[in-house]
């Protein structure tokens, strides 16, 4: 759908990320943990208002949403944790190509060796 990175997670920055994942494709669930961004009424009213169902993980449990835990220690080991940006911009297009050939070029186990781009239609 859509990423975004910032070095908080104030509810405006939530909002414009879900804003911006929501141009892209409207989802029919939207799984969070229990965060206060995720629980305030202003992002739970602007699903809501799109249609889309709330989904949120039970308290301390990452494992409810074991496919994002695992995209994020991916991210972390094959990406992040391998590099020393020397800015956030410098980060953010990095993560960003990390991203790219993620969901197009690696191919995926779990998938039966395809890519997410090439299983995700809209």
């Amino acid at each position: 759908m859509s990423w975004e990175l910032d070095q908080s997670l104030e509810i405006d920055f939530v909002l414009e990320a879900v804003n911006k994942a929501l141009k892209h494709y409207q989802p029919i669930i939207m799984n969070s943990d229990q965060g206060s961004h995720f629980t305030s009424s202003q992002y739970t009213d602007l699903l809501k208002e799109k249609d889309v169902k709330i989904s949120m993980d039970g308290k301390g449990r990452a494992l409810d949403n074991i496919i994002t835990e695992r995209l994020w220690r991916t991210i972390k080991y094959e990406e992040v944790y391998l590099k020393d940006y020397d800015s956030p911009r410098i980060a953010r297009n990095e993560i960003s190509n990390f991203l790219e050939f993620y969901n197009h070029e690696r191919p995926h186990q779990s998938l039966g060796y395809k890519t997410p781009a090439a299983l995700f239609t809209v």
